[in-house]
C-alpha cells in the first residue's frame, strides 16, 4: 500500500523544494509536515490535503484518496442520493477510463439541458 507521507516527501523532493519552504508555502509548519512525511502522525484534514495536492499540481480527489478520504462534496452527495449514488459507483467499476469520461460527460451535457428547461 502506498503511504501518503512518503508520496508526499518524494513530491516536494522532486519539485526540489525544501521542506521549510514548502510548509510556508501552504500555510503550515516544518514541524507539523515532517512527521506526516515520515508517516509518523496520518494525513492532515482535508483541507489541507487539498491545499498541498494543489501545491504539488496533483489531483485533489486522487490526494484525498490516497489520505483515506473522500471530499466533503462527495460525501455530501452520497448522503443526498445514496441508493444512486451507489448505483452508479457500482456500474462503472471496472470501466475504462474513456468510458467513465464519456459517461460523465453525457451526465453534463443532460445536467446543463435540464437547468436550461428549467429556466426557460
Amino acid at each position: 500500500m502506498v503511504k501518503f507521507g512518503k508520496t508526499l516527501r518524494k513530491l516536494r523532493e522532486e519539485k526540489n523544494l525544501s521542506i521549510a519552504k514548502f510548509a510556508r508555502s501552504v500555510g503550515m509548519s516544518p514541524t507539523y509536515l515532517a512527521p506526516i512525511e515520515r508517516d509518523v502522525f496520518p494525513p492532515p484534514a482535508e483541507s489541507k490535503v487539498v491545499r498541498l495536492a494543489r501545491a504539488l499540481n496533483q489531483d485533489p480527489d486522487e490526494f484525498l484518496a490516497l489520505a483515506g478520504r473522500i471530499g466533503s462534496d462527495l460525501r455530501r452527495i452520497i448522503y443526498r442520493q445514496p441508493r444512486h449514488a451507489a448505483k452508479v459507483l457500482r456500474a462503472i467499476d471496472g470501466l475504462p477510463r474513456e468510458a467513465i469520461d464519456e459517461l460523465v460527460e453525457a451526465a453534463r451535457r443532460k445536467s446543463r439541458r435540464g437547468r436550461r428547461l428549467r429556466q426557460a
